[in-house]
Order: structure tokens, then sequence, then C-alpha cells
């Protein structure tokens, strides 16, 4: 039917609905629209145009465009349909994803202000007779024919209003409003930094990179033989080996031949250092350069979101999200740190950025660079196959070695200071004391936040823990409060046991918070800071640390995840991991895959300026592979027993791995819910698919609800997605019951 629209209506339903478009109005898939609904109208988003089916009925006509431009592109939609189909996911949740509430949502727009605009000068006889009359207007003619549009609030806003309608009578000036962009780097100075020059690895890399970019741009290319594609490109270097400058210098090759670039960054914590390097390098291009993270403002968001559509903005750095940026038309996407388990979204639409980066990729015809110093089990194997390029980059850019690492037993640690709890090692502390005399810099890395792990009963073993989830509650010291992790719950700190009221309950385990208190009674001259998700809550918080940290204003540099991988800083020469052994028991088939790789990514952070680094790495597993593979700095060594290991017991990267999830308050209802859908699954069950057993989660009860687990895997993901979505499809869940599809799971708690 000419002039027909498929709409996506906003809401938790996945509402589709065909409208036509009223005479004269222009409309493209991704349009943002208004169209009646029942007795009201609602909000949508074009999928299709002129598809829907000849009908009997007549169809209602769209009532308003919203934006006469896409806020989505055509390629995104076409991203976002394979999205629904590989991770059973339903299209509006994703397109609901894709869109940031400030662009979805129509309480947010484009902040404007009136600006005064000198359209002549009055000859001098009228000149002369306002400077007497009206020296208000006379002043404001002055400093406009002086210096040009002025806003009406820097002229003196309210107070002005008469005299400037007079002049905009008199047709000496005219007011007009004018966009104001909220720039979440407002106030920062980025100096244009020049490029340095490659050494002959990273040479070689940047040449690849642009040849691919290249063949993507030859018009001979067939859009439909996709085999004849350049194909993703691995960047395996060490830490400190320059995969940045690479990264800068393909993406001004990029940008030469007209096409935008896409830098996806794990963290926001690593967010505003790839914003310097990348607004330093490009600032001469009138501020191209857009960022897109969880900590932006919805006005920023908004104004960051369009900057990108129009096509201002040519490079986009961003977090997880950013890979749905609307950009006309890239030509290089890069995944930073493409390792980091990060990627994977945590609530539904459950995707792994990394890999809709590559899917994007092909969609929108353009190169894939993914880089890491410890890249995923998953991506190497790509490598291996052939199903993408390998490029490595051995050395470090400066020249200098990979720091030392040394292995601490903490085993006999322990027994020297009698059995308490050890913190710092007498080699730790010795070499922190000579870094810190020399005018260097220390980083420590801990991956767990508060004071204590957890407070128990030495008489009863009592462990208070949350009231909603089954895990102890972390003491908060600064906040004199017991805290969960999970859902946030909140109770006091008891005097005695709540079971047998003994008075002598125990601290057990340290935090941050505790490390902190240590380090300024074993070094109380040397100035500390703690980055966590505790102290990182104010805006711009962390931003002002790292900058502190990067001035030298800082000596010692405590924190968790988000100082571990990334962050470069020349000063420092040594690097101290308290606890290695957190992530290494975690019930998880990727537990010595995470561990190594924060090992090594940690231990990177120290030697990258002049002076050799050192790192320290206290255990109490010293011989856990993870652990002296990291020490050799032997990434092949590690991905090769590991293989071994995932081969033999059939997980990722040798199939994929699903999971299924039942939720509810009611424990037997939520383990009876997978208890049928197993049976039910087991029906016609396709070939090449193994079904687990239904078993509760390593924590089975989470935010108030009791949780049970079904693993399933399969060489084809699709066949996999397919046959879950068509048994939940006809399954009639109870309501209390909750139920969670996860494909390429990552998370296993």
């Amino acid at each position: 039917m000419p002039g027909a629209v498929k709409v996506l209506i906003d809401g938790p339903s996945e509402l589709i609905f065909d409208y036509a478009l009223p005479e004269g109005v222009s409309a493209r898939p991704g349009c943002r629209v208004k169209v009646p609904l029942r007795n009201t109208s609602a909000t949508g988003t074009i999928l299709d145009i002129g598809s829907t089916q000849s009908s009997a009925f007549k169809l209602k006509p769209v009532t308003s465009l919203i934006d006469p431009e896409p806020v989505v592109t055509e390629k995104l939609i076409q991203l976002a349909r394979w999205m629904a189909g590989y991770y059973g996911t339903p299209l509006e949740q994703i397109m609901r994803s894709m869109l940031p509430g400030a662009v979805r949502q129509e309480t947010h727009s484009a902040k404007t202000h009136l600006v005064a605009t000198l359209v002549e000068m009055p000859d001098p006889e009228a000149l002369d007779k306002l400077s007497r009359r009206a020296p208000r207007q006379h002043t404001i003619l002055s400093l406009l024919e002086k210096s040009g549009p002025i806003s009406l609030n820097d002229l003196g806003g309210a107070s002005v209003r008469g005299s400037v309608k007079s002049l905009e009578d008199a047709g000496y000036l005219s007011v007009q409003p004018h966009e104001i962009r909220r720039d979440p780097d407002a106030g920062d100075v980025f100096l244009q930094s020049t490029p340095h020059k490659l050494n002959p690895g990273q040479r070689y890399a940047y040449e690849e990179i642009c040849a691919s970019v290249d063949s993507f741009l030859d018009p001979d290319l067939d859009p439909e033989a996709t085999s004849n594609f350049p194909k993703p490109i691995l960047l395996h270097g060490v830490t400190g080996s320059g995969k940045t400058e690479v990264y800068l210098q393909a993406a001004q090759h990029c940008l030469d031949r007209g096409k935008s670039v896409l830098v996806l960054v794990p963290e926001i914590a690593l967010t505003p250092q790839t914003v310097q390097h990348f607004k330093s390098r490009f600032s001469a291009l009138h501020d191209q350069v857009a960022v897109l993270h969880s900590n932006l403002s919805q006005g920023e968001r908004f104004d960051e979101w369009h900057r990108i559509r129009k096509g201002e903005a040519m490079v986009v750095v961003g977090a997880r999200s950013a890979v749905f940026a609307p950009l006309p038309s890239p030509g290089l996407i890069i995944v930073d740190e493409e390792h980091e388990n990060t990627y994977k979204q945590e609530n539904p639409p459950k995707y792994q950025g990394r890999d809709l980066a590559v899917v994007r990729g092909n969609l929108e015809r353009c190169q894939v660079v993914l880089g890491s110093a410890t890249p995923s089990l998953e991506s190497f194997q790509n490598a291996q196959s052939g199903k993408y390029n390998l490029v490595r980059l051995t050395e470090r850019a400066d020249g200098q070695s990979l720091p030392l690492i040394r292995v601490v037993d903490m085993r006999n640690e322990t027994r020297k200071q009698k059995g308490g709890p050890a913190i710092l090692s007498e080699r730790l502390r010795t070499d922190m004391e000579k870094k810190l005399e020399a005018g260097q810099q220390v980083i420590l890395f801990l991956n767990r936040r508060g004071f204590a792990r957890s407070l128990q009963c030495p008489s009863c073993g009592h462990v208070c823990e949350c009231q909603h989830c089954a895990v102890p509650l972390t003491y908060h010291r600064t906040e004199e409060r017991l805290i969960c992790h999970l859902c946030g719950y909140q109770s006091i700190v008891p005097r005695a046991c709540p079971k047998c009221h003994d008075r002598s309950i125990l601290l057990q385990g340290y935090g941050t918070q505790k490390v902190e208190e240590v380090l300024k009674k074993v070094f109380p001259s040397a100035r500390l800071a703690r980055l966590d998700a505790d102290t990182a809550r104010k805006k711009n918080a962390l931003r002002n640390t790292l900058r502190d940290f990067r001035a030298r204003k800082i000596d010692i540099l405590l924190g968790t995840q988000m100082i571990a991988k990334g962050l470069d800083f020349p000063n420092v020469t040594l690097a101290g991991i308290l606890n290695a052994d957190l992530s290494l028991h975690a019930p998880d088939f990727r537990a010595g895959e995470r561990t190594f790789q924060l090992l090594t990514q940690v231990a990177g952070r120290s030697g990258r300026g002049e002076m050799e680094g050192e790192v320290i790495i206290q255990t109490f597993t010293p011989h856990s592979p993870s652990v002296q593979f990291a020490r050799h700095h032997d990434y092949e060594g590690f991905a090769d027993q590991e293989y071994d290991f995932r081969q033999q017991f059939n997980f990722p990267p040798f199939t994929h791995a699903a999971l299924l999830t039942s939720k509810c308050s009611h424990e037997r209802l939520a383990e009876f819910t997978l208890q049928n859908l197993h049976q039910r699954l087991s029906t016609n069950l396709p070939g090449g698919i193994e079904l687990g057993a239904p078993n509760p989660a390593p924590t089975p009860r989470s935010h108030g609800l009791f949780r049970f687990q079904l693993l399933i895997r399969s060489d084809n993901p699709r066949v996999l997605s397919r046959h879950v979505q068509q048994v939940l499809s006809a399954t009639t869940l109870p309501e209390e019951v909750s139920l969670v599809f996860d494909m390429d799971a990552y998370d296993f708690g």
C-alpha cells in the first residue's frame, strides 16, 4: 500500500502497527512519529515504509512527525532485527536500548538562547540622537558593531528587553533563537597533539588497518559478495605497545577519506583519557569528537546524539551503548580492551557490545579493529581459525622492557603475623617506601570495596547477611553501615551477634576502605587517593582524581577495577595486587581467564615511562596457571592450556553457552517453572544442542528473588535461540515468575 508505514509503538509490549502517511508528509525508516492508538495518542519509530500488505481496513494516518530526520539509521534498524533473532529479545526492547531516554522521550529538546545581531547602524544624526535620548540603545548598538552577535543574557537580560525591542522595531537589529550545546567537557582545554613516529610494529599495524579501510571504499567491491570483505583485525599488543597511537593515526586516515570513526572503551573510567587523546589530536577539526556514556546528563546525551546524527561529530568515543551511535557513514570501528566483560550488557537485552561492533561493521561495510593485550579466548580463537586477521605488537612503544613481576605467597605472610589478615606483605611495603622516597608513584589494586568483607560471630559462626540476597553484608566504615553490593540494602552495625548475643562479633576480610586506613598509618606523609564505586559517585570525581594523579599531586592510587586497565601514567614504577585470588575461585569457567587478564592489565600500568617497572602479586595460590603465566607475560602459553580445559568440557569458544534463569519470590515456584521448561525443551530437541539440568544459581537469592539456572550449549547459536524462543512463546508462565534468556552468557553468578 503506497504511503503506508510500519510503526513500532513505544512501551513495554512489542506492538507494531500499520499507519498511513498523510499526503505531503515525507518520512524514512528511523523517524519518530506520533500516531493514534485506541482513544489516545502514542509515540513510535518507523521501521518500514511501503512494505505493508493491502488490507480491507482503512489505515489511520500518522498524526505528526516528531523529527523529520531519522534518529536511528536504517543500518541500525537492521542491527536491531539481527539482535532480536540472535538474542531472543523483543524488538521494542532493543529499540528502547538503542535510543537514549533523552532522545526517545519528549521531555528534552535542544537548549536555545536569544541572540541579538546587528542589521545596520543608524545614520550619524540618528546615532547622535540615540546617544542623548536613549544611551542604553546607543551602548547596545556600539557593542554589537564591535563584537558581533551577543546573547540577550550577556547584554543585560531582562533589564535591556525594552531597549532591544525598540531597536528591533526600528530595524537596527534582529533577535533570533540560537542553539546552545551542552558540552560534557566544557571548561576543559585540549592542547593539540601531533602524531608520534611509529615503530616498525606500529607501522605494520597502521598500514594493515588503513589498507582494509581503503578496501571497503573500493568502487569495484561487490556489496553482495561478503566473502570478499576484509576481515576484522585483532590487534594483540602487549601493555604499553602504543595501540592508542595506532588508533589515532588510523582514525585520521579514515577521516581524510570522509568517513567517521567509532571508538568503544569498556569502562567509563577510561573514557576521559580516551576523549583527551582524541580531542587533543583532532582539536583542529572544530570539535568533531562526541562522547556517549551513562555519566552524561540527559541534556548532554540529547545534544551529543543529535550532533552525531547530523554528521557534525565525525569521531564518537563511548562505552558499551555507544555501539548504537547513529553515525551516517562509519569507516572504522575500534573496540579497545575488547576482552573486558563490561562489554556484556547485564540487563535485557543482554547483548555483547564487542560482538555487535563486528556485526555492525559487516552491515555498514566498514573495518573493525579489536585491540587488547589479553584478548578474549573467543576472539583469539577466531583469529587462529582465520575469521579475524591477527596483528601483533610484541614490544613496548618506548623500547622499555615489560615490568618485572614478583609473586608473594601470602600464606607465609599470614603465619608471620600470627594468623591475622596480612594486607601488605613485607616485600610490598619495603618496595613502596623505596619508590616513594625516589619521588615515584605507586598503584595498588584490590577488587573489593568497603572496609570488611563480612561481620561474623566467633562463638556461633553467624554471618550478617542481606535480607534480600544470599550474600554477606559488607561493612563500610565511612557510612557506618552494612551494605549489600547486589541490591543496595543497608543495615546498622549490630553491637552484638543477632543470633547468640555475643558482643565479640568480628570483622572478616578487608576492602579498599580498610586498606586506605592501613596505608595512612604506614605511609603518613604520602599523598593517597582511593578510587572505587563509592568515591566516584560524584560527577567528575573520577576524572579529577586521575588528572591529579597524572599531575603527580597523588603518590599512591588505591582502587578497584576502574584503575586496572588502559590508564597511562609514566611516573608509576610499582603496581601492587593485594589479593589476586578474589576472582580466581569464582564459580565460573572463565575465572582463570579473567584472573590472568586482570593481573596482566594491572601489571601493565607499571613502567610505562623512562624508568623500569615492577609488579608485586600477593596471592594464596602462587602456583595457579593464571598467576604463573601472567608472571612471565605469556599469553599464548596460558591460552593453550586454557583451550585444552575448555575443549575437554565443551565450553566456549568451542561452543555457544546460553543461560535460562527463572526468578520468583517463592523458591519452589521458581524451581518448578524451570523444571517444566526443561521438560518442554527436551521434547523435539534439535541435534547439536546440549541441555543441562536445572540447578540453583551460585547466588541462589538476589533482590528478594530465588534464582534457578539452566545451561544450554550448542555449536549453532541461532538454532539454540530459535528453539528456546519457540518453547517460551508456547508456554504460559506463572505471573510471579520472571524468566531471563541470556545468549552467550558471561555472568554465571
